[in-house]
């Protein structure tokens, strides 16, 4: 080989370790939603998850955003997809925004908060912060359906120590104008509504990360 090229290959080399030590040493926040963060009937750069990873980019931080939200997501369907995502990203940052469908559904209570504490616990044990968003369910499913439906997610909060948003709908569901045509669903200007409700406890998180 000529000394061309071996210090073609060498400068190759370096910059092969270079991205892979960059790699490895990039921060990641995994978000595990529902369509609410799926960003249902918009365009994907519009969902306050986007602007999230926009809003990170932008700071001194070097994180990368997982969006693994699916439309539809229940606590279960989450908990079963959540050990092979947590070994795949190992995230330092984990938003759980689930049981809103399971709400809809009118799955029994203790068994939507069994699996939100098993998700919690799971991400807490792989050495992830946990950030929990609490939803509320539209009034005209009862107020004894209803009622600890939302109280469940502080006292996940306060069991496992986590950082939580009670409602992150909160400035938004109740203004027509910021919902789709269901009723459920939040439009594309709601989205930075969204992610004003959720970025303090980001901040938090990463204050948390970087301690």
């Amino acid at each position: 080989m000529s000394l061309q090229l071996r210090r073609q290959a060498r400068r190759l080399f370096i910059l092969a370790a270079v991205s892979l030590m960059a790699t490895l040493q990039a921060n990641t926040l995994l978000v595990m939603g529902d369509s609410l963060s799926a960003g249902y009937g918009m365009p994907l750069e519009a969902t306050w998850v986007t602007l999230l990873e926009q809003q990170l980019d932008q700071g001194d931080t070097d994180f990368t955003v997982i969006n693994a939200s699916i439309s539809g997501e229940t606590s279960r369907g989450g908990l079963e997809r959540l050990p092979a995502l947590l070994d795949q990203y190992e995230p330092d940052i984990m938003i759980l925004e689930l049981g809103a469908n399971d709400g809809l559904r009118g799955f029994q209570i203790p068994q939507i908060s069994r699996n939100l504490s098993d998700m919690i616990n799971l991400a807490q044990q792989s050495g992830a912060k946990v950030i929990l968003l609490g939803i509320r369910l539209p009034p005209n499913f009862g107020s004894r359906y209803t009622e600890p439906f939302f109280e469940q997610y502080a006292t996940l909060a306060n069991q496992h120590e986590v950082l939580y948003l009670p409602f992150m709908l909160e400035g938004v569901a109740q203004y027509r104008e910021l919902m789709q045509d269901d009723g459920l669903h939040p439009t594309d200007e709601a989205q930075p509504i969204i992610l004003d409700n959720v970025w303090p406890l980001v901040r938090e998180a990463l204050g948390q990360t970087s301690s």
